[in-house]
């Protein structure tokens, strides 16, 4: 692995500040390969062929039978995210633990998590965890949730004998700026009926994307999105590695908590039957990272779409409208669950676009370094940048961030854009405040 300026940490002086915001302003190169290309609008025919549409066998009237039954068994009891998040089932770390790359001009601040989760990998012998998505209180309520901030992180599972996207996991934190406590739920699908309910893991998934809001929680998963609710989070009664419930004995594969999907939504043309298997293209919208735009009216999910190197950039941002009575995609029918369509879409210049959040005029984008930033932004250790554009126009780099930058959030209560990165072993959640 090679480092670029990972020299220790410390919050950067007001003049160090300075100084990188003028070598930013200096280095305001376009993305290798798309020198004019802008963060460009689709033309509406083609928007309004991007749908999400329910999946009639596992929407609301699908899983409500099971998650009663598993609430009459008895195996469970409910808790709420603060309930995890309170819990101290894990200590992490005030403050940015690891070198991130970010500018000081931009007031950087975060937390990390304890040494066992920055460092678990889903590419290792015995198996780990790798986090994706982020998103906090202020995309559920636009602010706290009963006073308290809270975030919540998505990861998924894997082991280099048998291969990732085994489980999939959420993380619900509370953030002091002292203290950081928190635990982790895995995400499962309710099975049975409404006299004998269980539930089994969510498999195939990478988790990739996670947005909360009121009491869903949005998971997406390539040409699927997963949604959760939150009012029916579960403790369970034992901490074995089985999943379900067996006889009035409730256990989560080792976690204290577990949370059941109520609906999902497959993007129109992605393999309903594995939806990791999105191609991507011109073809159908492949969800990666989402995030929430709470600008807007009525809300939208705002979701980007992954491409590797190699395929080069044009990855799609697409806008989904969002129904704040329900808490779920707004549907085109005017029904409580139905077929939603895309108000807005564009593609982006920025190559290896891993999140994207707006704040209402500018949409800032995770993904790779320009080569002025970074000669070669593809290797490991390098720094990921944040891009900003206005739709129409060319993204410039905003800042330098931690390596493996993944999901974006905006928080309109603060006016701080939050991220968080991959990077085993060099893992932080981080905000800052841009201009």
């Amino acid at each position: 692995m090679r480092l670029r300026g990972r020299t220790g940490l410390g919050r950067i002086c007001a003049a160090v500040g300075g100084t990188l915001a003028a070598v930013a302003a200096t280095l305001s190169a376009a993305q290798p390969a798309a020198a004019a290309s802008a963060l460009a609008p689709l033309p509406a025919e083609t928007v309004k062929t991007y749908r999400l549409t329910i999946d009639p066998q596992a929407d609301f009237s699908a899983y409500g039978a099971a998650v009663q039954g598993v609430l009459k068994s008895g195996a469970v009891t409910r808790a709420t995210p603060l309930d995890v998040a309170r819990s101290g089932q894990h200590t992490g770390r005030p403050g940015l633990c690891h070198d991130t790359g970010l500018s000081g001009t931009y007031t950087y601040d975060g937390f990390c998590w304890d040494t066992t989760d920055d460092n678990t990998s889903a590419y290792s012998e015995g198996g780990g965890w790798h986090p994706q998505g982020l998103t906090a209180s202020h995309d559920a309520t636009g602010d706290t949730v009963g006073g308290h901030h809270l975030y919540a992180a998505s990861w998924y599972y894997g082991d280099k004998a048998t291969g990732k996207n085994q489980y999939a996991r959420v993380t619900f934190a509370e953030s002091t700026g002292d203290a950081v406590s928190y635990g982790h739920v895995l995400l499962v699908k309710p099975t049975g009926n409404g006299t004998a309910g269980s539930f089994t893991p969510i498999t195939n998934v990478h988790a990739d994307g996670l947005t909360w809001y009121g009491n869903k929680l949005y998971v997406a998963n390539g040409g699927e999105l997963l949604v959760f609710d939150t009012q029916y989070l579960w403790r369970v009664s034992s901490l074995g590695g089985a999943v379900g419930v067996d006889h009035g004995t409730s256990s989560a594969r080792w976690h204290q908590w577990a949370l059941p999907l109520v609906a999902r939504y497959v993007s129109d043309g992605a393999p309903a039957d594995n939806p990791r298997a999105c191609p991507g293209g011109s073809g159908p919208v492949c969800l990666g990272s989402l995030s929430l735009d709470r600008s807007s009216t009525p809300h939208a999910l705002v979701s980007g779409e992954y491409r590797g190197h190699s395929a080069g950039a044009g990855g799609r941002v697409v806008r989904w409208p969002l129904n704040d009575a329900t808490d779920l995609p707004l549907a085109d029918s005017g029904a409580t669950v139905g077929t939603t369509t895309a108000r807005a879409a564009y593609t982006t210049p920025v190559f290896q676009m891993q999140g994207v959040a707006t704040d209402g005029t500018w949409y800032y984008m995770a993904g790779e370094c320009p080569t002025a930033y970074d000669p070669d932004p593809t290797d490991t250790g390098s720094y990921s940048c944040i891009h900003r554009a206005r739709p129409g126009a060319a993204p410039s780099v905003l800042t330098r961030a931690p390596s493996l930058t993944q999901n974006l959030s905006y928080s309109r209560a603060s006016g701080r854009l939050w991220g968080h990165n991959e990077w085993t072993g060099h893992r932080v959640v981080f905000s800052i405040d841009p201009p």
